[in-house]
């Protein structure tokens, strides 16, 4: 077997989502299992388009663990970069669900999440530097040893082409904004690729309008930036000055959670398969779209056919 196509690095977890949507938690009686966390999510998404991607994490020593690995492996995503932290659980995410807007979140990820035990030492360097993408994320860098774990799979990268950080900025994991500024300012300065909605462009760059906030993250030194805008679409700008952007796609919101991913996953298909620009902002909008549409997200991972018919669809 020749090297991986996708290596992603950060969260891992269940998600347990209400199957009652339009009430708060201590109101909803039952909930579904699903696999994750986003950098896993976007391992899952890579693997629907074909590729070959594996996950850098960290899960309990428990039977939540276990489920991991099992999902993995029916998602065709590599686990050998998976592995048990004795003492600390698994963690498991609740969501409540508002559509078409309001999805909050609830992170159970004490007394610490284990995929935040990543260890520089422990890394397949050889595997991380010959991988086409490496996806890592920002909630990797806020607190050791996962961050200098991060960093040291960025730097062993040597700014390859498709060296990815997802600003992935959740206030809650840091102790202050200007914390994560910080961190992510240091990564920046080994990725080739940035993504990430306003909110966490400006926690990592200072910039919430979207054409200051991708010139803010070029001029760190990315190649790419991807800013996602929410109800007004997707920008991209490279460095060479191309520009891409796609309207969003109409469709029934029944879950936000997850869209982000497989939006991600996409994109890291269409960068691999060297497509033009404007073809993979497209392509990734679309299949952010799809699981939007869906409860679950690693479960509603779209096949690159699904993605393929709503482009055409959209295009007609």
């Amino acid at each position: 077997m020749t090297g991986f196509d996708v290596i992603t690095m950060g969260r891992v977890g269940v998600d347990l989502y209400p199957l009652q949507a339009g009430v708060g938690l201590d109101e909803v009686d039952t909930f579904a299992r699903f696999l994750g966390g986003s950098a896993t999510n976007v391992a899952v998404a890579a693997a629907r388009h074909g590729r070959r991607a594996a996950v850098i994490t960290r899960t309990g020593a428990d039977p939540f663990g276990r489920f991991v690995h099992r999902a993995l492996a029916g998602y065709g995503v590599d686990d050998r970069y998976v592995a048990g932290v004795p003492g600390l659980p698994t963690p498991v995410t609740f969501c409540e669900l508002f559509p078409p807007d309001d999805f909050p979140l609830y992170f159970y990820r004490f007394p610490k999440a284990p995929d935040l035990e990543i260890r520089a030492d422990e890394l397949d360097r050889p595997a991380i530097e010959a991988a086409g993408i490496l996806w890592t994320t920002m909630t990797g860098l806020c607190t050791e040893p996962s961050r200098t774990a991060t960093l040291t799979a960025l730097g062993a990268r040597r700014r390859a082409d498709l060296t990815v950080l997802d600003l992935d900025y959740r206030p809650m994991f840091w102790e202050s904004r200007d914390e994560a500024a910080r961190w992510a300012g240091e990564a920046l300065e080994h990725a080739t690729v940035a993504v990430g909605n306003l909110a966490e462009c400006e926690a990592a760059v200072g910039e919430s309008d979207p054409m200051r906030a991708a010139r803010a993250l070029l001029d760190r030194g990315v190649r790419l930036a991807v800013v996602k805008r929410g109800p007004a679409g997707v920008l991209a700008v490279d460095a060479e000055g191309g520009l891409a952007e796609a309207a969003p796609v109409p469709v029934e919101v029944v879950n936000g959670l997850g869209a982000g991913d497989a939006f991600g996953g996409a994109l890291c298909h269409g960068l691999l398969a060297g497509w033009e620009l404007a073809r993979v902002i497209e392509f990734a909008n679309a299949a952010g779209a799809i699981v939007a549409s869906r409860l679950a997200c690693s479960a509603a991972m779209p096949a690159t056919g699904e993605v393929d018919a709503l482009v055409r669809k959209v295009a007609a």
